[in-house]
């Protein structure tokens, strides 16, 4: 079973267009191991969390 690491995470202003971006990533870099997530913040619903995996 592969495992899961977190590299980098950063909390950013919301906007439709985040989830774009992290779809663009995913398709390019997958190959490199490399994974991207984006989360409604709990605390703060104008921000998201992006978050880059390595698998």
């Amino acid at each position: 079973m592969n495992k899961i690491d977190i590299i980098s995470s950063a909390k950013v202003n919301k906007t439709p267009d985040l989830y774009e971006i992290v779809g663009a990533c995913n398709r390019t870099l997958k190959e490199r191991d490399l994974m991207f997530g984006l989360a409604l913040d709990e605390k703060n619903k104008t921000k998201m969390v992006f978050t880059i995996y390595g698998t």
